[in-house]
């Protein structure tokens, strides 16, 4: 069963960023400082406070999109391999029950899960595992995280413990991708309140459309009441087939109302990435010289520069 956990309260950073504590350590919350008392506010401790996070806390980029089969763990585990061939090091955290990241990128779905750490059960240490990329980790998922969304509802503070669970691990890694499972249920909720910015997949298909447009209106309720600091990421097109105008009139009208939101690579239709997840690995160790490869490699240069 999961135990309720608290959001942290503290110093509000001059920068924008999360409310942050500064004094001692604090057991129960991972290690993180904790207020002693208002001597703490001094001008030095604040700017140490946001040098600190300022430079060392990776980005957390969530793949979010309630329409299945549109390519996001695909996408997720591509993406988040290049970024980690480029020097990068990244962290994969696999937010569905249905453990198809952790089987796409090699990991071994051993326990401890993301379950086992979102109840406090591990450390976050010891539900990292190590992947087939260099530089590139992996925080599995198995069955029991879809008992997870059924013990968080009546939690406290239920949209803050993924949070909460990955927050030490900020300092370690350049970037954690988050994959939530393809619904706006608690557990998406808890990826868009950890994340500083979400990246929409989407296929070229007409219900795509009507899909994002929910999608932006729920991450706008999130900005609004759980996670102010969230940003857009991008917007990116998967699974595309020039041959059909279906998929040039869907990229075109896209394009056109967000402008500068949407990433330059599309992904298009490929067999070799479609192969790839049944070996266990990502498409960059599978065929590296196919269109697929090529387009998510230029992909995870997009997500890099945009930070």
């Amino acid at each position: 069963m999961i135990a309720a956990r608290s959001v942290p309260e503290g110093v509000a950073l001059r920068n924008g960023g999360e409310s942050r504590n500064c004094g001692r350590s604090d057991p129960q919350g991972g290690g993180r400082p904790k207020l002693r008392n208002k001597k703490c506010f001094s001008k030095d401790c604040i700017f140490n406070v946001v040098l600190r996070y300022s430079i060392y806390m990776g980005k957390i980029i969530v793949f979010v999109n309630q329409k299945g089969g549109v390519g996001k763990t695909t996408s997720a585990i591509n993406i988040g391999a290049y970024i980690a061939k480029a020097g990068k090091k990244v962290l994969l955290v696999d937010f569905d029950s249905q453990g198809n990241m952790s089987s796409g990128v090699g990991a071994k779905k051993d326990k401890p899960t993301i379950y086992e750490l979102l109840a406090g059960q591990c450390a976050c240490e010891q539900a990292v595992k190590n992947t087939p990329v260099e530089n590139l980790d992996a925080i599995t998922a198995d069955t029991d995280l879809s008992g997870a969304a059924i013990e968080l509802v009546d939690e406290e503070n239920r949209e803050f413990f993924l949070k909460k669970a990955l927050e030490p691990l900020r300092e370690k890694y350049d970037f954690i991708l988050i994959d939530c499972p393809p619904s706006l249920g608690i557990l998406t909720l808890n990826g868009l309140a950890a994340a500083d910015s979400v990246i929409v997949p989407m296929q070229c298909e007409y219900f795509a459309l009507e899909g994002i447009t929910l999608l932006l209106q729920t991450v706008k309720k999130v900005q609004k009441s759980i996670n102010p600091k969230l940003v857009i990421g991008g917007i990116f097109f998967t699974m595309y087939d020039s041959r059909t105008r279906l998929a040039q009139d869907v990229v075109r009208q896209v394009q056109a109302y967000f402008k500068d939101l949407v990433f330059n690579t599309i992904i298009p239709r490929n067999i070799r990435l479609s192969e790839a997840p049944s070996h266990g690995v990502p498409i960059c160790l599978y065929d590296p010289s196919c269109v697929g490869a090529k387009s998510y490699e230029k992909l995870a240069g997009e997500v890099i520069r945009r930070g």
